[in-house]
């Protein structure tokens, strides 16, 4: 296993990125407290440590921000740790069924990319995608009562935890990197229509071993296409840490001649940064890039796995209090004079109260009717006159 002190940034093997940026001066922090206004933008320096390149430059570390955007990505973030918390108390409560598998820990990458794309772009990925749903055109009610198997549900009730999506977001899949091929499919999409948008197609570090990512790398570099390979290294996959699994965990590195990104996936606005740069990077025809975010989940892979029997429970106290992607935006925040430690606290008891009103109303939800089961298997329009049933006799009309 991996030393504690590897992983106090939660980084492979020596490589570390703190949790730290700075305001240009010390003049400029005083005159923010002073005079910012929600719109009003202004420059800070991220960490020298944020970013690693293989192949390319890596990002600048001057980012523009206001206290607008920083407040909302607190109060996202806030409440996508609010909402998967509550799924973790329905799944105890044996209300959720079936397969689940939590984002906590990680709501700096999700928080921090769906605040730089915009509709158009693409992102697919496997089945840790709860945040992405709701932030890319879903809302919490929809998720949490796709996980209840309701009617409200953003699949209708019928797709559970690994498969939800909306026209925003292409989805969770369930089998392990079989997303990142379809992904290297979006991205020859866009560019065989001359769209100008991004493929952010996402995997985690266990599967970055599958033959399938390998074979999308390929044609995406054959054929210059404009996809973002991003893998969320959360460190450990089912059972067992990155190091153990990889001969190589430097992930960003993978690609033979496709260039790669590392950045802290714990810091929201390293991981805004490094998404702003790999967008430029692919959408001006520099063809595919990789991008890894280092990141860490507290829970265990899936609900049944504990998520101790390989790491100690004094290494993810450790990570809570010392790389903690909402803590740490909240530090700057009151460091910064943008909001007070009792206005944030208010954000964070306003983000349970949403979570909590969207979780009973999709409770209050009823069940799909069994008449529901053949629907929505083909996309509508293209159904065929009837489809057969489990045996031959019984068939089921549209």
């Amino acid at each position: 296993m991996a030393s504690i002190a590897r992983l106090r940034a939660g980084l492979p093997r020596t490589h570390k990125i703190p949790l730290v940026r700075s305001l240009q001066t010390a003049a400029d922090s005083t005159q923010l407290q002073e005079d910012a206004s929600h719109s009003e933008p202004f420059s800070v320096k991220l960490h020298e440590d944020s970013f690693r390149g293989y192949k390319t430059d890596t990002p600048d570390l001057e980012l523009q921000v206001t206290k607008g955007g920083l407040l909302d990505m607190y109060k996202q973030m806030s409440v996508m740790r609010r909402m998967e918390q509550a799924a973790d108390a329905l799944y105890k409560q044996k209300l959720i069924r079936g397969f689940c598998h939590l984002a906590i820990g990680q709501e700096a990458v999700s928080v921090g990319m769906s605040n730089v794309l915009t509709p158009q772009d693409n992102i697919i990925s496997s089945y840790r995608t709860h945040p992405f749903a709701v932030l890319r055109g879903g809302t919490i009610t929809g998720l949490i009562g796709e996980l209840l198997g309701r009617q409200c549900g953003i699949s209708k009730g019928k797709g559970g935890s690994m498969h939800v999506f909306t026209e925003s977001f292409q989805g969770g899949h369930g089998i392990v990197g079989a997303q990142v091929p379809l992904g290297a499919g979006l991205a020859f999409a866009a560019k065989y229509q001359e769209k100008p948008v991004a493929t952010y197609t996402m995997y985690g570090d266990g599967a970055s071993n599958q033959g399938q990512v390998f074979e999308a790398y390929n044609m995406a570099k054959l054929w210059n296409l404009p996809c973002v390979f991003v893998c969320e290294n959360n460190k450990y996959g089912m059972g067992t840490s990155a190091e153990r699994s990889s001969s190589n965990t430097e992930y960003y590195t993978r690609g033979d001649k496709i260039p790669g990104i590392q950045a802290n996936g714990m810091d929201v606005l390293a991981v805004v940064k490094a998404v702003q740069y790999t967008k430029d990077w692919v959408v001006n025809g520099n063809g595919p890039i990789l991008l890894e975010f280092v990141t860490y989940r507290y829970g265990g892979h899936s609900m049944s796995d504990p998520g101790t029997t390989y790491r100690t429970r004094e290494e993810i106290q450790r990570m809570r209090s010392t790389q903690d992607p909402i803590r740490g935006l909240q530090h700057y925040i009151e460091e910064w004079g943008l909001a007070s430690e009792e206005e944030l606290k208010k954000m964070d008891k306003d983000a349970k109260a949403e979570v909590d009103a969207a979780v009973e109303e999709a409770k209050a939800s009823p069940f799909p009717d069994d008449s529901q089961l053949w629907t929505d298997i083909y996309a509508e329009g293209t159904e065929p006159p009837f489809m057969r049933g489990r045996e031959r006799e019984e068939t089921h009309a549209f």
